[in-house]
This record gives structure tokens, sequence and C-alpha cells, in this order.
């Protein structure tokens, strides 16, 4: 997936494949342009860092810098597995790891979907074992699940009937400890479809996407391979979970239509106005995009 060659290395990028929120609006970016103003306005003076997670093609970042006041004083970095596109703004850093001493917002807009984890699955005795799988997507169970990997399941994803799955979230909570370590002070903000231990999907969320469509999580390159967050699991106990629905809105970001009466004395803004309530909507949906976790980590 990360190799030469693999899905995530393509020019094209994830754009090429599936619509996210950075893509459906730029009503997105400017509300993390909002979100860092006032991460920086409780900083104090100085420049403040902007550190996108998974940048993909540098979209998010271009969108935030193109919202920010003029002259705001931010230190954009992109942390991407993918060579730095061509054409990007020449502010932006482009680095393979998150930096250290982050004083800033550091976001990461699916991200932690794509870091690879383990699936488990109950076999007809009761016992949850590892599922293996083959270049051609076939799958087998392997060796019964033990270590940490077990202590994870039975505190966040508990397992009964046989059939059921779960995927083991161990990798993404030490995946995004790591990142926490990074902010000496600011926000981070780790954004993902997800799910909490009242409500974990009880065969698993794998999948595939490719060209638009849901595929078979094939793990040969050829395809995106993803599965939905414990962001509970992620949070440790700490941060604040909301949905992306609640978090846009309290950036100002509203699906209300415009009044009529401004299409009789201002069309073209109500056109413009329109436009951007049904953006917002789609970004706020609920079964959609709205329903994204959000998980907020202050330090």
């Amino acid at each position: 997936m990360y190799g030469p060659g693999g899905f995530y290395l393509r020019p094209e990028g994830p754009a090429g494949h599936f619509r996210t929120s950075v893509h459906a609006s730029p009503l997105f970016a400017r509300a993390v342009a909002r979100l860092l103003t006032e991460v920086a306005a409780g900083l104090g003076p100085g420049p403040v860092d902007l550190v996108d997670v998974g940048a993909g093609r540098g979209e998010l970042l271009t969108g935030v810098l193109a919202a920010l006041p003029a002259g705001f004083p931010v230190r954009p970095y992109a942390v991407e597995r993918a060579p730095r596109p061509a054409g990007l703004d020449e502010r932006i850093v482009w680095r393979a790891s998150v930096p250290r001493g982050v004083r800033g917002l550091l976001f990461a807009n699916e991200w932690l979907d794509n870091v690879p984890v383990e699936v488990a699955e109950v076999d007809p005795d009761g016992v949850a074992r590892l599922v293996l799988v083959r270049p051609d997507g076939s799958e087998t169970l392997g060796e019964p699940v033990s270590g940490a990997d077990a202590a994870w399941l039975e505190r966040w994803w508990p397992l009964g009937e046989p059939g059921t799955r779960a995927e083991i979230g161990r990798p993404r909570d030490e995946a995004w400890a790591s990142a926490l370590a990074a902010l000496d002070a600011g926000v981070a903000v780790a954004v993902d479809y997800a799910h909490t231990r009242q409500a974990r999907p009880p065969f698993g969320s794998l999948s595939g996407f490719r060209g638009g469509r849901e595929v078979a999580p094939v793990p040969d390159g050829s395809c995106d391979i993803t599965a939905h967050v414990a962001l509970d699991a992620c949070a440790g106990g700490s941060g604040e979970l909301t949905s992306q629905r609640e978090a846009l809105s309290r950036l100002g970001v509203s699906a209300t239509r415009p009044p009529l009466s401004l299409a009789s004395s201002d069309p073209a803004a109500y056109v413009r106005a329109l436009a951007a309530a049904g953006e917002a909507a789609e970004l706020t949906a609920r079964g959609g995009l709205g329903d994204f976790g959000w998980l907020t980590h202050r330090v």
C-alpha cells in the first residue's frame, strides 16, 4: 500500500478514488482556518504551526492558507508518504513524519483509518483468531489473538458470537499517541469515520475503495483499504469526542437556506448562499460526512 507503486503513492492521490470532506467543499478548509485562528489566539503572540497529518496532495493546507487573514503568521507542514506535488505553495514544508515541538494545530483528517490493523474473528469454538488474507483476497483463520492485542480486544472491543469480527485498533492508538507527543502547545484533532464501545459494528468495517466504488479489500496495492476507527480507544480516557456535524456547526458551517427575499434584492448573492448551504448540508449530513467523529486534545 505504501511501497513503490502502492495505492497511496499514486500520482492521482486519494481524490482520484474517493471524496472526502476536503474535496466536498472549501467550507471545510475555512472551518479549519477558523479553528487555527482560535488556537493562535489562545497561544498568544508569535507564529503558529499547522500540521496536516495524512495530507494527500496538500488540498486541505492549500484551502486553509487561502482562507486565513492576510499576513497571518503560520508555519504549514504536510505529513505524507507520497512525493511533494508540483505547484504546491512554497510555504508548505513537505515531510514524511510529524515534526516535533509543534505549537499550534495538528489536524489529521482521514489518517487513522488507513493505519494498518489486524482483524480478529471468533471461530466456532468461541476463540478470537487472527484473520489471514492471501494476495487474491481469500481469507482463513490463524493463531488465537494473544498478548497486547488480546488485552486491547478485552478492553475496547469484546467479541462474543462465532463469526463476529473486530479490527484491533492498538496500532492506531499508538500512532495517535505518537502524534500527540509532538504537540508542545495547542490543539490536536483526529477526524475519521468512527465508532465507540457502545456501538461497534458486529462484523467489523474493513472495506476497499477504487475509482469511487467500494471493492473487496484485496491487499495487492490496487485499492484503498480502510476500516473505521475506535476513536474512544485512541482518546484513551482523555480528549473530547464529538461528531463532525457538531464540530463544524461550532466553527460556523451552517446548512440554513438563505431567505427568499435575498433572491429578489440580490439574486447573485442568493445563488452563492444557496450553494454554500448545499455544501454545508453535505459536510454535516446524518448518515454521511456529518457522522465523522472528531477527537480533540488540548495541550
